[in-house]
């Protein structure tokens, strides 16, 4: 191996650490089960011509109801730092969280083209789907995205059927030749079925009841779902040097920052964690974010310290 590759190499497995941890989920058991998920899907990732991506994640809870703000910025971001690489993009949500990756793409700065299924229209979703297929898709990318469980059914942490707030994306996901990318955090997010059955059921709260059945290529499991997207946004900076300066437009805690409180201010999206209306993500404030972004900006440039 080159010392090219060797530091190439070094680089996305520092990127993988800072990303793929478990945060507080009990998710160690997930994230030792998926060595190089991450490196292996911006590897495959770096070869795209055009990429579909996938998110939303409604929050029925108590008095609240709303999309969370974790998927929708990591999403956002991800999807206009490729668009500004020349990659044809679109995202893809239903109608409860229409509005959030609505405002979570014009703070982007991205200028990406949604797409919106309806909860219960099947219609729709054929319809949508054959868009996609007509447009042959390279890549489709699941980020933070509830998805069926062993019955059928998308189900929240806390074991809870969400279908009356959850178009099956799935669908759209598995419905074409394209490579599929995933990105979650807790066990019950589209992709997670690539994990060895019966794992999330032993290992994670409610993980027999929640457990995304449906699979994918290149599964990522990161502490937060938008780090796995600023993650894969880090090592394409290292695989793709020509793409670099274009992303480190994007991967800033600034960005972050301004698409997090778009998507309360302007959508209403709640911190899934604690269901509150503020700029955090799954519990964790934009000092904690940010620092995160740094970082990663710092290893994708080879800056950070040994």
């Amino acid at each position: 191996m080159s010392s090219g590759s060797i530091e190439q190499a070094r680089r996305l497995a520092a990127i993988e650490a800072l990303v793929c941890r478990d945060v507080g989920r009990k998710t160690a058991d997930l994230i030792a089960a998926n060595p190089g998920g991450l490196a292996d899907a911006a590897r495959d990732l770096a070869r795209a011509t055009s990429v579909g991506l996938i998110t939303g994640f409604f929050v029925p809870r108590g008095d609240v109801a709303a999309p969370e703000t974790d998927g929708p910025v990591g999403t956002a971001l991800l999807a206009a730092a490729l668009a500004a690489c020349g990659l044809a993009v679109r995202i893809a949500t239903d109608a409860p969280c229409a509005e959030a990756v609505r405002a979570a793409v014009a703070a982007s700065g991205g200028g990406v083209a949604t797409d919106e299924g309806a909860v219960e229209d099947r219609a729709g979703l054929d319809k949508l789907l054959g868009g996609w297929q007509a447009m042959k898709l390279s890549h489709v990318i699941a980020i933070e995205r509830c998805g069926r469980s062993a019955d059928g059914k998308p189900r929240n942490m806390r074991g809870v059927d969400v279908s009356a707030w959850t178009a099956p994306l799935d669908d759209l996901f598995l419905g074409g030749p394209w490579r599929k990318l995933a990105v979650g955090d807790g066990g019950n997010e589209i992709g997670m079925g690539r994990l060895p059955a019966g794992l999330i059921a032993r290992t994670v709260p409610n993980g027999a009841e929640i457990a995304c059945v449906t699979s994918c290529d290149h599964l990522t499991v990161a502490g937060v779902s938008n780090w796995g997207a600023y993650g894969l946004m880090a090592a394409l900076t290292v695989l793709r040097p020509d793409w670099a300066a274009t992303i480190a437009k994007f991967l800033t805690a600034e960005r972050d920052l301004a698409v997090t409180r778009a998507v309360v201010d302007k959508a209403g999206a709640v911190d899934g964690v604690t269901a509150l209306r503020e700029p955090t993500v799954d519990g964790f404030g934009p000092d904690v974010h940010g620092a995160l972004v740094d970082e990663l900006g710092r290893i994708a440039w080879g800056q950070a310290a040994d």
